[in-house]
């Protein structure tokens, strides 16, 4: 049986998977060749997050059709959570890679899910414009309590301070790992391009999964009517809500992943700006395309590299192309043209036909 006469949603799933699969081992090929630059291969962790970022806030504009613009502040609980978990096990003597990532970010993500919950459940009682201001009020809150956090570790255990400086923590040796404004330094660098495909991989499941279940059929009957999906007794709010942590949750594990990429990381880069750009990647991906944002955040993000040879137009040519990324899908030539391919490509899907007793065949 041949993929285009699979259910549409499992193939739409298949080639969701394949594609990261397909890109994984591609781009593995290619940087043991030596076809990848030094500049490119280090954008190759930060990829996998911004891809797992965009696949995240999907599962909240897309596909619950809220706009949150405050996804940043979710990354960025999670990043700082894993270098403090990840500096107190290394302080412990804790020396595998993979389980100070692992540990890092199972508290990345119950931390940032916890904190999403909180801040959902007045937020989710709004909605439209009122929604994206308090959310982007959220996530310039977190970002600004972060620039005022002052965590080390010593033989006590670990040490905690606010609205000072780091002589508050009272330890005479030890390691501070948030120094306020100044964000994390010395972080364990653990972060890999494989790493980076598992935790996509993780967050296209987990989003494919509730899109795909009870709960988020009832999330997307109360995106496409509010009033409808209230009157046969769906809880709203309730459902909005999971949407909203579920994605919180997983920008807290991409966060982490990218926070252990850097030696240090500050405050000041989890900001509005960082937030906008991961809708971008949503935007341009398409609503509740989940290999959309895929495609878009991993192209996008590597754009800038690709254009950086013509530095003083780069910024130029990367808005043009995000211009024509939103306009060509409109016009009608391109919809005749996809059209002409998705009737070319779904011919191998019509049922054959049956013979019949007299030697013809029923149609």
């Amino acid at each position: 049986m041949g993929i285009m006469q699979l259910k549409p949603q499992t193939r739409k799933t298949i080639i969701t998977y394949a594609i990261v699969i397909v890109a994984f081992i591609a781009v593995t090929v290619l940087d043991a060749v030596g076809l990848i630059s030094n500049s490119l291969s280090g954008q190759l962790v930060p990829i996998c997050a911004y891809v797992s970022l965009a696949v995240s806030l999907n599962l909240v504009v897309g596909v619950s059709g809220e706009l949150s613009l405050g996804h940043a502040g979710f990354m960025s609980v999670g990043a700082f959570t894993g270098v403090v978990v990840a500096g107190w096990l290394s302080y412990l003597g804790v020396e595998s890679d993979l389980v100070l990532f692992a540990v890092s970010a199972v508290a990345g993500a119950i931390l940032a899910g916890i904190v999403g919950f909180l801040v959902g459940i007045p937020v989710m009682r709004l909605r439209g414009d009122y929604l994206a201001i308090v959310t982007l009020a959220f996530g310039e809150i977190i970002k600004n309590l972060l620039n005022n956090v002052y965590i080390g570790v010593d033989g006590a255990g670990l040490h905690f301070a606010m609205l000072s400086d780091s002589s508050a923590l009272g330890m005479s040796q030890g390691v501070i790992l948030i120094n306020g404004a100044k964000g994390a330094v010395g972080i364990s660098k653990v972060s890999t391009f494989a790493l980076g495909i598992v935790v996509v991989l993780i967050t296209v499941a987990v989003v494919l999964n509730l899109m795909h279940s009870r709960d988020g059929r009832a999330i997307m009957a109360v995106r496409d009517n509010r009033i409808a999906a209230e009157s046969v007794g769906v809880n709203v709010t309730k459902y909005r809500l999971i949407a909203f942590t579920v994605a919180s949750a997983l920008a807290g594990v991409a966060g982490v992943l990218y926070a252990m990429n850097y030696s240090t990381v500050v405050p000041s880069q989890f900001d509005f700006n960082q937030s906008i750009l991961i809708l971008v990647y949503v935007v341009l991906g398409g609503m509740g395309n989940i290999s959309g944002s895929i495609v878009s955040a991993a192209f996008l993000t590597v754009l800038p590299e690709v254009l950086r040879p013509i530095n003083q137009y780069r910024m130029l040519l990367y808005a043009i192309v995000l211009i024509l990324v939103m306009v060509v899908p409109h016009l009608s030539i391109y919809q005749r043209a996809t059209e002409a391919l998705r009737r070319r490509f779904s011919r191998g899907a019509a049922k054959p036909a049956v013979a019949t007793e007299g030697g013809e065949a029923d149609e």
